[in-house]
């Protein structure tokens, strides 16, 4: 048996991307669907970063899904950098003229995302498995699912490819038709979510002998924290003290004084990648998010990136049934691959510049300490991090960021 049913856009994955593509287009009075192979509770299972530029603030507000994200996010205008027991405050707000990130988990702004789509009553199918897009580059492209032993079909205008790196879209394009750029790095970030006050009110980032960490929080009561690790270690063979013990190696004596430890609420190791995929658009296809590419987190870009490819293929579809124009459609991966690889480039550069990379030897670790002092002591360089961490505007021109 196999069921029919006609919208105008199928949306595959409902992570964030995902989800807030449907928000717009909902607004908009587009018909869409979303389909997503997981459960709704694996999906919020995810626990990711949630540093947020004011493009993807921006445009949650769009998306009528702001309120809880006012109410209880952290607005930062700064960070701090720490190498060689010294600290360095890169006051973003005043390098980049009175620019902030907000604080707000992932997992909260998709359980935002999932309430406000549920209570429009907006069709999402979740569980979904076999899922397949089929003729993509033809007038009319379906997508295939089973759920329940029955076989569904949708016949669609647009599908877009909102499913993660390892999702069905990417993979279902001929390879003679995408080219793919990636780097592996050799190591990964053991992180560790517990209900304790984070160690301080801004984000750590840390050089250190033994490693990069990062000290990050979720809320006023809730810390995030990670270890650069090898890529052969494995979440059992460490402890919480074990954990906690190696981040107060990496931390300086005032790090060491106001850390408050605790249980674990969730442990786990993520490999770190820069990966992009070119085009991002094929035919009727249109992959957005992770689907197309990826960055190693430490310039917290994923889910920014994420954002600004819904705004953009949204903004797109709305301009296609509105206005009968395909000038939005025909411009999509090339506006976004723009702004991507500047965020891949600066997300490679920050990696580079805090990680301890095996391979490189003492001579390494020297170049490193050198543009770590350079950066220390010049305004200059200072300011092209806070740019960079802030976002770039979405149409930047040739000049970079302002």
């Amino acid at each position: 048996m196999t069921t029919r049913a006609r919208v105008q856009v199928a949306i595959i994955g409902a992570g964030p991307s995902g989800l807030l593509l449907g928000q717009l287009l909902a607004k908009a009075g587009i018909d869409a669907v979303i389909v997503e192979r997981q459960t709704g509770e694996h999906v919020l299972g995810r626990i990711r970063a949630g540093v947020l530029e004011q493009v993807c603030v921006d445009l949650l507000d769009e998306a009528g899904v702001g309120a809880r994200m006012h109410r209880e996010g952290l607005v930062h205008g700064g960070f701090a950098m720490l190498w060689r027991g010294q600290r360095r405050r890169i006051d973003m707000q005043h390098l980049t003229g009175g620019k902030c990130v907000t604080v707000y988990g992932q997992t909260e702004l998709t359980r935002d995302l999932m309430d406000a789509r549920r209570a429009a009553d907006l069709p999402t199918v979740y569980e979904a498995a076999n899922v397949a897009v089929h003729e993509f580059d033809e007038a009319w492209p379906r997508i295939t699912y089973e759920k329940n032993g029955v076989r569904h079909e949708i016949v669609c205008d647009f599908i877009a490819g909102c499913d993660g790196f390892h999702g069905v879209c990417r993979a279902s394009v001929p390879r003679s038709a995408i080219t793919e750029y990636e780097k592996l790095y050799p190591f990964g970030w053991l992180g560790l979510l517990s209900d304790t006050p984070p160690v301080s009110d801004e984000l750590i980032y840390v050089n250190s002998p033994r490693g990069f960490s990062l000290c990050s929080m979720r809320s006023p009561t809730r810390s995030r924290y990670y270890l650069q690790v090898p890529l052969t270690e494995k979440v059992a063979d460490w402890s919480d003290e074990d954990f906690w013990q190696e981040l107060r190696l990496r931390l300086d004596d005032k790090g060491r004084d106001e850390l408050v430890t605790g249980r674990s609420l969730e442990k786990s190791i993520a490999p770190l990648r820069s990966f992009v995929a070119e085009p991002l658009r094929f035919g009727r296809l249109f992959l957005a998010g992770d689907a197309g590419h990826i960055v190693p987190p430490t310039g917290a870009k994923g889910l920014n990136l994420a954002a600004t490819d819904v705004k953009v293929l949204a903004g797109a579809l709305i301009e296609h049934y509105r206005d009968r124009s395909d000038a939005g459609l025909d411009a999509y991966s090339d506006r976004c691959l723009r702004r991507v690889w500047r965020a891949e480039r600066f997300s490679w550069w920050f990696t580079s510049l805090m990680h301890r990379f095996p391979d490189d030897g003492p001579i390494g670790a020297r170049l490193q300490d050198a543009e770590l002092d350079y950066l220390f002591h010049s305004e200059h360089a200072a300011r092209t991090i806070a740019e960079n961490y802030v976002g770039l505007p979405l149409d930047f021109g040739e000049g970079g960021a302002s």
